[in-house]
């Protein structure tokens, strides 16, 4: 039996059709490099808390929680190795981005600390370094980001106003710094804390010095 012309026709347009729409979608897909997710662009960090150079020439973020027991390790472990190797010498500034996946104490956590980060930029590091030290090392979902811890840290900072830092947890003054991280962590599709980007690089294993290594060497032309 002669299949007709006309199904022939239709059957070589389908096929078309079809890859042209594989090929659109592979296009909009966004690509991945050998050591995590590309995305166009490298996170804002206007007003976040940073360390480093300013001009560096390659920006790190972290998208972390304060009630993430790996944000603390990392933060331990990851953090001072890149201080060492690349933030002190002027190759890379850092920013920390608040990720709020374990809800009010996250929240809580975050807002104290942008409110020390508003008061004096130059404790901010002070405080998120206390702030994770007070992290059980056991039982990490127990509430133990409270009010009155933020404000037992803060006091033993002589340029924190802990009267003020309280004030402006309670009436949530910084809660649109708070809401334009939660921005980012959608735009950047944070999945998992921490999650380190090499500017616009996802690192597909935020433990892996090596591969982060290798996307700021790459970044710098090296």
């Amino acid at each position: 039996m002669k299949k007709s012309p006309f199904r022939i026709v239709v059957i070589i347009t389908l096929i078309i059709v079809a890859i042209i729409i594989a090929l659109v979608v592979l296009a909009n897909r966004t690509p991945e490099s050998t050591l995590g997710r590309t995305f166009d662009e490298t996170p804002s960090i206007e007003g976040q808390p940073t360390l480093g150079d300013a001009d560096a020439p390659v920006t790190i973020v972290e998208f972390g929680d304060f009630k993430c027991p790996a944000c603390k390790v990392w933060g331990e472990d990851i953090l001072p190795q890149l201080e060492k190797d690349y933030i002190d010498n002027g190759k890379v500034q850092f920013a920390y981005i608040n990720v709020l996946f374990h809800g009010e104490e996250s929240r809580l956590a975050s807002l104290a600390a942008e409110s020390v980060y508003q008061q004096h930029p130059e404790t901010y590091w002070e405080f998120h370094k206390a702030l994770f030290d007070e992290q059980p090392s056991e039982n990490h979902d127990s509430q133990w980001v409270t009010e009155e811890k933020t404000r037992e840290i803060a006091e033993g900072m002589e340029t924190i106003d802990t009267d003020e830092l309280t004030k402006a947890i309670e009436n949530k003054t910084l809660m649109n710094e708070v809401d334009k991280d939660e921005s980012l962590v959608s735009d950047f599709e944070v999945e998992m804390t921490p999650s380190i980007m090499v500017d616009n690089v996802m690192i597909e294993d935020p433990f892996d010095y090596e591969a982060i290594e290798q996307a700021i060497n790459e970044a710098l032309g090296e």
